[in-house]
Protein backbone atom coordinates (compact mmCIF):
# COMPACT_ATOMS: atom_id res chain seq x y z
CA UNK A 1 0.00 0.00 0.00
CA UNK A 2 1.41 2.95 -1.35
CA UNK A 3 0.99 7.19 -1.25
CA UNK A 4 -0.47 6.56 -4.65
CA UNK A 5 -3.61 4.91 -2.99
CA UNK A 6 -3.35 7.81 -0.18
CA UNK A 7 -2.86 10.77 -1.63
CA UNK A 8 -2.50 11.00 -5.43
CA UNK A 9 -5.96 9.68 -5.97
CA UNK A 10 -8.20 10.28 -2.96
CA UNK A 11 -7.27 11.01 0.40
CA UNK A 12 -9.53 11.92 3.63
CA UNK A 13 -7.81 11.92 6.92
CA UNK A 14 -10.18 12.94 9.92
CA UNK A 15 -8.93 14.97 12.36
CA UNK A 16 -11.06 15.71 15.34
CA UNK A 17 -10.48 18.22 17.66
CA UNK A 18 -6.63 17.69 16.82
CA UNK A 19 -4.47 20.96 17.41
CA UNK A 20 -2.20 19.34 14.82
CA UNK A 21 -1.98 16.32 12.85
CA UNK A 22 0.57 13.39 13.44
CA UNK A 23 1.29 13.28 9.83
CA UNK A 24 2.68 16.87 9.65
CA UNK A 25 6.39 17.47 8.76
CA UNK A 26 6.64 13.08 7.99
CA UNK A 27 9.29 12.50 5.67
CA UNK A 28 7.87 10.52 2.96
CA UNK A 29 9.92 7.41 4.07
CA UNK A 30 8.91 7.50 7.22
CA UNK A 31 4.63 7.82 5.80
CA UNK A 32 5.11 5.00 3.39
CA UNK A 33 6.69 3.05 6.58
CA UNK A 34 3.30 3.80 8.57
CA UNK A 35 0.96 3.09 5.70
CA UNK A 36 2.64 -0.35 5.09
CA UNK A 37 2.08 -1.38 8.56
CA UNK A 38 -1.51 -3.52 8.26
CA UNK A 39 -0.85 -5.91 11.63
CA UNK A 40 -1.47 -4.71 15.33
CA UNK A 41 -0.35 -7.54 17.16
CA UNK A 42 -3.19 -9.86 16.62
CA UNK A 43 -5.27 -7.89 14.62
CA UNK A 44 -4.98 -7.03 11.00
CA UNK A 45 -6.55 -3.93 8.92
CA UNK A 46 -8.02 -3.90 5.74
CA UNK A 47 -6.25 -1.57 3.10
CA UNK A 48 -9.39 0.93 3.63
CA UNK A 49 -7.74 2.71 6.88
CA UNK A 50 -4.93 3.38 8.83
CA UNK A 51 -4.75 5.03 12.53
CA UNK A 52 -2.95 8.16 13.28
CA UNK A 53 0.81 8.30 12.71
CA UNK A 54 1.43 8.84 16.37
CA UNK A 55 -1.32 5.70 17.26
CA UNK A 56 -3.33 7.71 19.87
CA UNK A 57 -5.59 4.52 19.75
CA UNK A 58 -3.84 1.00 18.81
CA UNK A 59 -6.65 -0.74 16.11
CA UNK A 60 -8.04 -4.13 18.13
CA UNK A 61 -10.50 -6.44 18.05
CA UNK A 62 -13.37 -6.19 20.04
CA UNK A 63 -17.27 -5.05 20.85
CA UNK A 64 -18.88 -2.49 22.84
CA UNK A 65 -22.93 -1.88 23.35
CA UNK A 66 -23.90 1.92 22.92
CA UNK A 67 -27.26 3.59 22.67
CA UNK A 68 -27.89 5.35 19.90
CA UNK A 69 -29.35 9.28 19.92
CA UNK A 70 -33.21 7.60 19.77
CA UNK A 71 -32.51 5.40 22.50
CA UNK A 72 -31.95 2.30 20.76
CA UNK A 73 -29.16 -0.36 20.99
CA UNK A 74 -26.14 -0.16 19.13
CA UNK A 75 -23.70 -2.49 18.63
CA UNK A 76 -19.93 -1.31 17.46
CA UNK A 77 -17.05 -4.20 16.78
CA UNK A 78 -14.05 -4.11 15.12
CA UNK A 79 -12.64 -7.63 13.53
CA UNK A 80 -9.38 -8.77 12.59
CA UNK A 81 -9.25 -8.65 8.33
CA UNK A 82 -9.61 -12.73 8.04
CA UNK A 83 -12.93 -12.61 10.32
CA UNK A 84 -14.23 -9.35 8.74
CA UNK A 85 -16.71 -10.32 5.88
CA UNK A 86 -17.67 -13.43 7.44
CA UNK A 87 -18.82 -12.22 10.32
CA UNK A 88 -20.57 -9.22 8.57
CA UNK A 89 -22.26 -11.99 6.17
CA UNK A 90 -23.00 -14.20 9.21
CA UNK A 91 -24.81 -11.06 10.59
CA UNK A 92 -26.66 -10.31 7.77
CA UNK A 93 -28.27 -13.90 7.48
CA UNK A 94 -30.12 -13.31 10.57
CA UNK A 95 -31.94 -10.69 8.69
CA UNK A 96 -34.41 -11.04 5.76
CA UNK A 97 -36.45 -12.39 4.05
CA UNK A 98 -36.41 -9.08 2.11
CA UNK A 99 -34.38 -6.05 3.40
CA UNK A 100 -33.39 -3.02 2.19
CA UNK A 101 -30.24 -1.68 1.21
CA UNK A 102 -27.85 1.43 1.84
CA UNK A 103 -24.27 2.06 -0.31
CA UNK A 104 -22.29 4.67 1.63
CA UNK A 105 -20.11 6.09 -0.98
CA UNK A 106 -17.71 9.25 -0.76
CA UNK A 107 -17.16 8.33 -4.67
CA UNK A 108 -19.59 10.67 -6.19
CA UNK A 109 -19.10 13.71 -4.37
CA UNK A 110 -16.42 16.57 -5.12
CA UNK A 111 -15.95 17.53 -1.44
CA UNK A 112 -14.98 14.04 -0.03
CA UNK A 113 -18.58 14.23 2.21
CA UNK A 114 -20.16 10.81 1.46
CA UNK A 115 -23.29 10.20 -0.24
CA UNK A 116 -26.27 7.46 0.80
CA UNK A 117 -28.19 4.97 -2.08
CA UNK A 118 -31.51 4.02 -1.09
CA UNK A 119 -32.50 0.62 -2.64
CA UNK A 120 -36.12 -0.58 -0.58
CA UNK A 121 -37.27 -3.97 -1.09
CA UNK A 122 -34.74 -6.48 -2.17
CA UNK A 123 -34.57 -10.68 -1.69
CA UNK A 124 -32.27 -11.39 1.09
CA UNK A 125 -30.22 -14.23 -1.01
CA UNK A 126 -29.88 -11.97 -4.02
CA UNK A 127 -28.17 -9.22 -2.13
CA UNK A 128 -25.88 -12.31 -0.14
CA UNK A 129 -24.98 -13.17 -3.87
CA UNK A 130 -24.04 -9.80 -4.70
CA UNK A 131 -22.41 -8.87 -1.61
CA UNK A 132 -19.99 -11.82 -1.55
CA UNK A 133 -19.01 -11.00 -5.37
CA UNK A 134 -18.00 -7.24 -4.63
CA UNK A 135 -16.10 -8.88 -1.51
CA UNK A 136 -12.81 -6.95 -2.30
CA UNK A 137 -14.44 -3.47 -2.76
CA UNK A 138 -16.28 -3.65 0.77
CA UNK A 139 -13.33 -4.78 2.99
CA UNK A 140 -10.56 -2.67 0.85
CA UNK A 141 -11.94 0.70 -0.27
CA UNK A 142 -12.29 2.94 2.41
CA UNK A 143 -14.68 5.50 0.64
CA UNK A 144 -17.58 2.38 0.47
CA UNK A 145 -19.70 1.02 3.44
CA UNK A 146 -22.89 -1.20 3.08
CA UNK A 147 -25.87 -1.18 5.16
CA UNK A 148 -29.24 -4.04 5.35
CA UNK A 149 -31.89 -2.47 6.81
CA UNK A 150 -35.05 -4.34 8.10
CA UNK A 151 -37.20 -0.80 8.61
CA UNK A 152 -40.48 -2.33 9.60
CA UNK A 153 -38.44 -3.16 12.93
CA UNK A 154 -35.62 -0.73 12.82
CA UNK A 155 -33.43 -2.79 12.61
CA UNK A 156 -30.05 -2.41 10.93
CA UNK A 157 -26.59 -4.07 9.90
CA UNK A 158 -23.50 -1.82 8.78
CA UNK A 159 -20.05 -2.61 7.30
CA UNK A 160 -19.26 0.74 7.25
CA UNK A 161 -15.87 2.73 5.53
CA UNK A 162 -14.40 2.57 8.56
CA UNK A 163 -14.21 -1.40 8.33
CA UNK A 164 -16.80 -1.31 11.31
CA UNK A 165 -19.47 -3.56 12.11
CA UNK A 166 -22.52 -1.51 13.39
CA UNK A 167 -25.63 -3.63 14.51
CA UNK A 168 -28.70 -1.50 15.53
CA UNK A 169 -32.10 -2.52 17.00
CA UNK A 170 -34.60 -3.13 19.66
CA UNK A 171 -33.17 -6.82 20.50
CA UNK A 172 -29.91 -7.52 19.27
CA UNK A 173 -29.06 -11.24 21.13
CA UNK A 174 -28.59 -12.78 17.55
CA UNK A 175 -25.63 -10.05 16.67
CA UNK A 176 -23.83 -10.56 20.01
CA UNK A 177 -24.26 -14.55 19.27
CA UNK A 178 -22.56 -14.06 16.34
CA UNK A 179 -20.22 -12.05 17.31
CA UNK A 180 -19.41 -14.63 20.56
CA UNK A 181 -19.37 -17.57 18.11
CA UNK A 182 -16.52 -15.58 15.93
CA UNK A 183 -14.48 -15.09 19.15
CA UNK A 184 -14.95 -11.38 19.47
CA UNK A 185 -14.68 -10.41 23.09
CA UNK A 186 -17.42 -7.86 25.17
CA UNK A 187 -15.05 -4.66 25.76
CA UNK A 188 -16.99 -1.65 27.01
CA UNK A 189 -14.16 0.29 27.14
CA UNK A 190 -12.54 -0.12 23.45
CA UNK A 191 -11.96 2.70 21.53
CA UNK A 192 -12.22 2.01 17.64
CA UNK A 193 -10.06 3.36 14.91
CA UNK A 194 -12.82 6.54 13.98
CA UNK A 195 -12.58 8.14 17.63
CA UNK A 196 -9.21 9.10 16.25
CA UNK A 197 -7.50 11.16 13.55
CA UNK A 198 -7.28 8.28 10.54
CA UNK A 199 -6.30 7.93 6.88
CA UNK A 200 -8.65 6.28 4.43
CA UNK A 201 -7.44 4.65 1.05
CA UNK A 202 -9.34 4.43 -2.15
CA UNK A 203 -8.12 4.26 -5.86
CA UNK A 204 -9.84 4.45 -9.19
CA UNK A 205 -10.29 0.58 -9.48
CA UNK A 206 -12.70 1.19 -6.56
CA UNK A 207 -14.09 3.69 -7.73
CA UNK A 208 -15.50 1.80 -10.66
CA UNK A 209 -16.39 -1.32 -9.07
CA UNK A 210 -18.14 0.98 -6.30
CA UNK A 211 -20.17 2.43 -9.32
CA UNK A 212 -20.75 -1.08 -10.82
CA UNK A 213 -22.44 -2.55 -7.87
CA UNK A 214 -24.59 0.76 -7.81
CA UNK A 215 -25.74 -0.22 -10.85
CA UNK A 216 -26.51 -3.90 -10.18
CA UNK A 217 -28.62 -2.65 -6.72
CA UNK A 218 -30.75 -0.33 -8.41
CA UNK A 219 -29.44 2.46 -5.78
CA UNK A 220 -29.99 6.06 -7.10
CA UNK A 221 -31.74 7.93 -4.29
CA UNK A 222 -30.68 10.07 -1.40
CA UNK A 223 -31.01 8.18 1.92
CA UNK A 224 -32.49 10.21 4.68
CA UNK A 225 -32.85 8.13 7.61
Amino acid sequence: MGLRNFFNLINKAVQPAMPQSSFEGLTELELETHLAIARYGDFELTDAIRPSYDLQIVPREGWRQDVHSDGIPVLLAACTRQKLFGVFMELVGTMGPYVDTVLETSHMTSDGEHRDLYREGIDLPVLQSLLWEYEDLLMNDGWTGIAVLEPDVRREIQLNEHKLLVAYGNDLSAEKDVLRNAGIAQNQHIKFITENEHIHSSSETYQRLCNALRCQLGLDDDYTP
